[in-house]
């Protein structure tokens, strides 16, 4: 068995004048919520043996506020979580599946598209609350049966979704 955490980045800033997109970074509520997360991950035993990054700003500020709550493995960035569609996630983390629990901090629409598309079956209440959006510092954990290097469009169990309005 093999669990998948997929999170969006918490809520970043509108960008300034002169900044890209990549580089937005988190506002105040963002940084807060990207803690809250942290603690409820720790708090559900949900620890990462590796975490895959998007390099983008507001994604590695993300993973900061985590960090400070709990525990996310062996870390890597990739500039690829930016712009990829679901099925480029996919690639990714089949590509660094040598583990039985990896975090992936992303963007939408591809951590809700992904979530929603390897998510076969799952708790009815998460699948509930993950069919009304995806907010920022949302988190979806879907558990498989095998390793990720497996994971497949219907494979996996929506065992949870959290996000920091529910905790």
């Amino acid at each position: 068995m093999s669990r998948l955490y997929l999170l969006r980045h918490a809520k970043a800033g509108w960008a300034l004048p002169g900044v890209r997109d990549f580089d937005r970074p988190l506002d105040q509520s963002g940084m807060a919520d990207a803690e809250a997360i942290g603690e409820a991950m720790r708090a559900r035993n949900y620890v990462p043996d590796v975490t895959l990054c998007s390099n983008a700003k507001r994604a590695r500020q993300t993973l900061e506020g985590l960090a400070g709550r709990t525990d996310t493995g062996r870390v890597l960035f990739f500039d690829t979580l930016y712009s990829e569609d679901a099925a480029g996630y996919l690639d990714i983390i089949r590509r660094n599946s040598g583990t039985d629990s990896l975090l992936v901090i992303g963007h939408n629409p591809m951590t809700e598209d992904l979530a929603m598309a390897v998510s076969g079956d799952g708790e009815e209440a998460a699948r509930g609350m993950m069919n009304h959006g995806f907010p920022t510092s949302g988190l979806a954990v879907v558990r498989f049966p095998g390793n990720l290097a497996e994971a497949a469009q219907g494979s996996g169990y929506l065992e949870a979704f959290l996000t920091p309005a529910d905790l």
